[in-house]
Formats: C-alpha cells, sequence, structure tokens
C-alpha cells in the first residue's frame, strides 16, 4: 500500500517531533487558571508529551499498550495523548459522562494497563468497579484536589509521573526517538469507542495512516493554517473534535484555547473571537435561539432593524444559494445591514474574526444554514463517520444547502443498491476490536457500509438521507425520513430535540425536547407559573406554543409527512442520561422503548 505521508512522515509521533522542534516557543495552546489565561508553547508540549511517555515506559509500557484517558477536555488531555503514542502505546479515550458500566467495558475491552483521570470525580467511577479491573496497573490524576489525603496503591497525582519520566528520561535519552523511527504507519493508535444508539459502544480501532490521512485535509479542503485560533469544547475523544483539536493543529501550527466548560462556551467565543470554529448542530441552534431570544427583548427600533437587516441578507443569501450574481443594490443593502446589525450579532456570538464555520456529527437543517448566510457566516457542512474520519465536505464559494459536499482527494463515496452509502479511503479505519463479525459487516471488500442512506448528484455532491435503521415505514406504507422532519422541529428557538415516531403507525406523531432556556425566557415574559421544568412542560400555554411550531414546519411537508400528535418529555435530560449519546443526540431506539406508554397515548383512539 502506498504510504501516506505529511511533511515526510507517516506516523503522528514523527510529525509531533518534527514540527514540536520547529516551533519552538510559539504558543501551542491556551487554558484557564485562576480566570486568567495562561499560553504553553509547543516546547512546554513537547516537554510535558516526553514526561509522559517516559514514565510510562518506566513503568513497563510495551509498543501496542493501551492506555486510556477519562476527562474533559484540558492541557493535560493533549499531553497524555502525544505521550502514550510516543512511547508506542495506544490511545483509549473514554467520554467523562459514561457510566460506571460504559467504562467498565471500555477498559475491559481495550484490555487497558494505565488509565488517567481528570478529577476525584472520573477517579470514583474507577473505584467503584476497581475489582473487576484486574488489568489496570496504575491510575493518574490530573486534578489533585479534594485528594490530598486520599491513599490508594495504584492511584497517583499525575506529578508523579512527570517526576518518574525526568529521571527516566535522564537515564535513557534518545529511547522515545528510537520507539517514534520505528513506528509505522500501520501502527494502531488509537481506540474509538463510537458513542452510537444501540447497544455497548464498539472500538473502532484507528492506525497512524487514518491520522495522518486526516491532517492532509488541511490547507486546501478544510482551510486550517498556523494562524487560526479554535476553540475545544466538544469531548477530545470524540472524533471531530479530535481531528480539529489533536491532529490538526500539531501538523498546521494552530493555536488551541481550552473552553472552562459546556456550559461558558458562549462567554470563551466572546473572549477568544477564534478565526475557525467547528460545531455540532446542537451549538448552532443554541446560537440562533440565544439571537431569537434577544429580539424578542429589543425595543421597536432595534427589531425593527434586524427585520430590515435580515431582509437584505436573506435576498443576499437566497441568491447566494441559487449561484445567481449579486446586484449593486444586494452588496449595498448588506454591507449597510452588516454594519449597522450583523456585525453585532457576531460580535455576541464571538465569530466576528471567524473565516471558516463548519458543522457535523449530525444532520443541519437547511433553514439554520441559511440565516446564518444571511448574517454573514457561511457554515460548510461536512460529513463522515469514526471509522472514516472527515469524508466529504461542502466548497468554498458554493452554498448547496441540502448537500454535505463532494467526496474528499482519496476518498470514494457511492450509493449501493439498497440506498445506503458505502465509502473507503486511503485512511479508513482498521475494524471493531474483539469484533470481527461486527467489522465483516462493516467493512466488505475495503467498502464501509456506513448505514447512512443518501443520494448523490450529477456533481457529486452527497446528501443524506437518514440512516438506514432509522426510515420510516408507515401502516400506509409510506417511507419516511424522520431526520428532515427532526431538523426543521429543532430550527425552532423552543425545541432542543424531536425525535419522530411512526413505523407501522397509521400517523406521525413526534416526542419533543423543549429547550429550558428559552421556553423559561418565554414563560416569564408571558407570566406563566411554573415550579420546575416537569411543571413548566406541563403547562397548557407551553403545549400551546410548541404546537404552534409543529403546525409552522407541519406548513412545509405533505399530509403523510406531517406530526399529528407529539407529546413533550418532561425529564431535563443530561450526557449522563441514557436517553442521550455524548454528543447529545437523542437514542431513537432508546427513547421509543422507555417513552412507549406515552408514544402509545397518542394512537389511543
Amino acid at each position: 500500500m502506498t504510504p501516506v505521508l505529511q511533511d515526510g512522515c507517516d506516523t503522528l509521533p514523527k510529525l509531533f517531533l518534527k514540527k514540536t522542534a520547529e516551533r519552538g516557543d510559539r504558543i501551542a495552546m491556551r487554558e484557564k487558571d485562576f480566570g486568567i489565561w495562561q499560553s504553553y508553547s509547543w516546547s512546554d508540549y513537547r516537554a510535558r508529551a516526553f514526561e509522559i511517555a517516559y514514565g510510562l515506559l518506566a513503568l513497563g509500557l510495551q509498543r501496542g499498550d493501551v492506555a486510556s484517558i477519562q476527562s474533559e477536555d484540558c492541557r493535560e488531555w493533549l499531553w497524555t495523548d502525544l505521550g502514550i503514542l510516543l512511547a508506542g502505546g495506544v490511545v483509549n479515550g473514554i467520554y467523562p459522562t459514561y457510566q460506571m458500566r460504559q467504562v467498565e467495558h471500555a477498559l475491559t475491552d481495550s484490555s487497558c494497563r494505565f488509565l488517567f483521570v481528570e478529577d476525584e470525580e472520573q477517579l470514583d467511577k474507577y473505584l467503584a468497579i476497581e475489582q473487576q479491573l484486574p488489568l489496570i496497573e496504575k491510575i493518574y490524576v490530573f486534578d489533585w484536589r479534594g485528594l490530598r489525603d486520599f491513599r490508594h496503591d495504584k492511584v497517583a497525582n499525575i506529578e508523579v509521573l512527570y517526576e518518574l519520566g525526568r529521571e527516566f528520561g535522564t537515564r535513557n535519552a534518545g529511547l522515545v526517538e528510537s520507539i517514534v523511527a520505528a513506528g509505522c504507519g500501520d501502527d494502531l493508535a488509537a481506540l474509538v469507542y463510537t458513542s452510537g444508539t444501540t447497544g455497548m459502544p464498539k472500538g473502532a480501532m484507528l492506525s497512524q495512516r487514518y491520522i495522518i490521512f486526516q491532517t492532509l485535509l488541511a490547507p486546501d479542503q478544510l482551510l486550517f493554517s498556523a494562524d487560526d485560533e479554535i476553540l475545544t469544547y466538544l469531548p477530545l475523544c470524540h472524533i471531530a473534535e479530535r481531528v480539529f483539536s489533536g491532529w490538526l493543529p500539531i501538523a498546521h501550527g494552530a493555536t488551541i484555547n481550552f473552553a472552562e466548560s459546556p456550559e461558558t462556551i458562549a462567554q470563551n467565543l466572546q473572549e477568544l473571537s477564534p478565526t475557525y470554529f467547528f460545531a455540532v448542530p446542537r451549538v448552532w441552534e443554541k446560537f440562533y435561539s440565544r439571537i431569537t431570544t434577544a429580539m424578542s427583548e429589543a425595543t421597536w427600533i432595534g427589531c425593527k432593524a434586524y427585520d430590515l437587516a435580515l431582509a437584505a441578507g436573506l435576498r443576499r443569501a437566497d441568491k447566494l444559494i441559487a449561484g445567481q450574481a449579486l446586484s449593486i443594490a444586494d452588496k449595498v443593502g448588506y454591507a449597510l445591514a452588516d454594519r449597522l446589525v450583523f456585525r453585532n450579532i457576531k460580535k455576541i456570538l464571538g465569530l466576528n474574526r471567524a473565516h471558516s464555520a463548519a458543522s457535523g456529527a449530525a444532520p443541519i437543517s437547511p433553514s439554520l444554514l441559511r440565516w446564518f448566510l444571511a448574517i454573514g457566516i457561511a457554515i460548510d457542512e461536512l460529513w463522515g463517520q469514526t471509522e472514516l474520519g472527515i469524508a466529504t465536505t461542502c466548497h468554498q464559494g458554493l452554498f448547496q444547502f441540502g448537500t454535505v459536499g463532494r467526496a474528499l482527494p482519496g476518498t470514494e463515496v457511492r450509493i449501493a443498491e439498497n440506498g445506503e452509502i458505502i465509502a473507503r479511503s486511503a485512511g479508513q479505519f482498521s475494524g471493531y476490536l474483539n469484533l470481527p463479525e461486527k467489522t465483516a459487516e462493516t467493512l466488505v471488500e475495503g467498502w464501509i457500509h456506513t448505514g447512512d442512506v443518501g443520494v448523490l448528484d450529477n456533481e457529486g455532491n452527497l446528501s443524506i438521507t437518514d440512516r438506514l435503521k432509522d426510515i420510516i415505514i408507515t401502516a400506509g406504507g409510506k417511507n419516511i425520513t424522520p431526520s428532515v422532519i427532526e431538523n426543521e422541529l429543532k430550527f425552532s428557538p423552543y425545541i432542543s430535540d424531536a425525535v419522530i415516531i411512526g413505523d407501522q403507525r397509521k400517523f406521525l406523531s413526534c416526542l419533543i425536547m423543549i429547550d429550558q432556556e428559552n421556553v423559561e425566557h418565554h414563560a416569564q415574559t408571558h407570566s406563566v407559573p411554573f415550579t420546575d421544568y416537569r411543571s413548566l412542560c406541563a403547562r397548557p400555554e407551553i403545549i400551546a406554543l410548541i404546537d404552534g411550531e409543529v403546525r409552522h414546519v407541519n406548513a412545509g411537508f405533505s399530509s403523510v409527512e406531517q406530526v399529528k400528535k407529539f407529546r413533550l418529555i418532561d425529564v431535563l435530560l443530561t450526557a449522563e442520561d441514557e436517553e442521550l449519546t455524548p454528543t447529545m443526540k437523542l437514542k431513537r431506539s432508546y427513547v421509543s422503548a422507555k417513552y412507549k406508554d406515552l408514544i402509545d397515548s397518542m394512537y389511543v383512539q
């Protein structure tokens, strides 16, 4: 097989050694300590990674051994990631929202020897299942606060490993470099347990070739360069964030900024104004909802200015989408709208410096893309999977909403006879760990069967219509793609998520999760009394509000595709709940089973 090379390197550790030596004291990353942004250079990054690598080698880590990281995003996550790789190990990122049984599965299935955890909360998950994990030899904690008096033979502060690494490295200078030099593109580099919507996660095996292939997407396809500032906020065990915050910066030199927490993304965006911003659809939906809510409180003059500006922005957006030339009036109208209104909106969102914006990991509403384009933020849709990495992207300047663009160089995409999207690339995954049957089902004659359904147009643009297993066939025999309807419902500022029901049913119904912040604000503004989330969902005024949003969406669909009844999920869900994946998507099959009685109530005659 032809080697995949980035700057002459066939593995990430080789590329890391080369790039950190070149960049030296340039800033690699920033993170807040006690409310102040602290900077860390590429030399700092290299030094910490070396300490962890030598520390693990001192403990007996062998090439191919697995070490796991269970933590929110932080500088130590990336230091540890590279330290494990430099020592010849395999990195297994574990979602910090995983429950104990999921943690046990990921650690047992991977035969993990060394575990890195963020803090006391994550350590407690290990301690609760310690007896089921005899292969774990050492656990290192990034944040030792609250553990000063804690004693355990296997558990230590990360500082202990740094010191061990410094001492071992002094006595064995050059060992890491020799291990890195012996590596090759086919070496297993990472395990990524797919979040999935059914069953226990599967460990996708990613090689060094996979990683290097992803770095080749920039700067020509992904406009990502050394001058870029990015905000890291999705879990680093999620493949998209790993690409954007882990691998591309090493290859191309962008500066990583760690969000303080998922709750502070809006504040951190305003502080940093990143130049490149990748987000999942839920984040883009929240941005839109935030502006919509703000405009509901604006003065009459403010509302009128926004309405006029948006009308000008939408005229321009619609011409761009249609591929039509802009008139002088279009350009002047948008320039005025931008200067007087949109510039302030982009500052509020923290996107005033963003030259590129991207969305991926789930379908996004075309209506939402149109709104962002109207205010001057062109969002490129990306498509891919853990098994493929990023496989397609929309091209800059082409606004073909409803498609996820064309296959990237080195990647092929086809549509199977049953409508399923199949793809292959020079850097795809190597299979599922310990699951040869699942691997054989997914990887057939070199082609990955993605489970997505879609179509290709004459220009090679791919449109995702739904997941193969999610296609609804009504009792009347009509095929329905629920994600299209769900995405339009989620465009509402009052709807956080929606699950369309209707397989083998007479009509479509829907389970809806409201947007807590916006619906609470609406209730307070309109003097609707409530005591908690459950009581809020039960208020007839709120049910009427959501009914209006559903009716609005129904107007855009044929009768058979319209939602006839809905129910609100009256429990406030978080990523820790089994109804949601770690990337905050409702699990259709799980929700359908758990809320069966609620669903059945919509079909009672």
